[in-house]
Parts: structure tokens; sequence; C-alpha cells
């Protein structure tokens, strides 16, 4: 009996810790980020419906262009007429304003990577020029950069 009591409450044990490790940082839960980002609503159904990471990444590129511009993509994209991290997320602005997203990055783990690490980085006060630079040293392997002439020369 005594046994199958220590059972008991090892198995309850171990259900506590693997239960409070699924309460962390889910789908729906906010974080606090050091720069702008554009409401969910804003963006397009198949990004309101992703994961997270692919959420925040699509609201910091709409909320910081001047940035997200500024930073190369080094997935390939650059064959398919982008210049920067930016046009992963979006395509350009309608006649009236309104934002045309690109679909691009809700397939690539590589462009949600980039922008994830840029904004990881300005949240730690880095300038536009440190992350270009630190974006090259980390993804400069997977292929050709989509980097303008200007790009890694602001702060």
């Amino acid at each position: 009996m005594k046994r199958l009591f220590s059972l008991w409450l090892i198995v309850l044990l171990l259900a506590g810790f693997v239960l409070t490790g699924c309460g962390g940082s889910g789908r729906g839960t906010a974080v606090a980020h050091n720069h702008p980002m554009a409401p969910l609503d804003t963006m397009p159904l198949e990004v309101q419906r992703s994961g997270r990471k692919m959420q925040e990444a699509y609201q910091f590129a709409v909320a910081n262009p001047q940035i997200a511009d500024n930073i190369p993509c080094y997935c390939g994209c650059a064959s398919m007429g982008h210049t920067s991290n930016y046009d992963c997320y979006v395509a350009g602005q309608t006649e009236n304003g309104d934002t045309q997203f690109d679909e691009h990055a809700q397939y690539c783990s590589i462009c949600i990577d980039i922008t994830q690490d840029t904004m990881r980085m300005m949240d730690e006060g880095k300038t536009t020029a440190d992350i270009f630079t630190q974006i090259q040293l980390d993804y400069g392997r997977f292929g050709p950069p989509t980097v303008k002439p200007e790009a890694g020369k602001t702060s």
C-alpha cells in the first residue's frame, strides 16, 4: 500500500511539472517589446491564426518599416525581387494607403527568425547598424542577402 501511494505521488508530481511547462508563453500571450507593434487585427487572417512568432514578425515589420527595410534577408528571396526583410512581409501600399501583405514570410522560417532576432536586439538597445552586422554574421551562410546599398548605415 505504501509503495502504491509513493508511486501515485511521483506520478502526480511529474504531471504537475509537465502541466506547468505547458502554461508558459502560449499563442495568446502578449510579449512586451521596446518597439512599436502593429495591431494583430490589421494582419491577414492567416497571420492572425498562426503562432506567436509569425504574428509578432508581421506586426513588427508593418510598425517598423524604417528598421525592417534596412535589415537584409538571407533566405534566397532576393531572386523574387525582395530588397530587404521588410519585403518578406509587405508587398506595398494600395492607393488609399492600406498595406498589401506579402505571403512569403508565412512559409519561410528564416525570414521570421531574422525578424525575431531584430526585435530581440532592438529590445536590448542595439542600433540598426549593429543589428545589420549581427544578422549578416548569423545568417550569411544561408544565401545571398537582399541588401540595399544604404542598408546598415543608419543607427
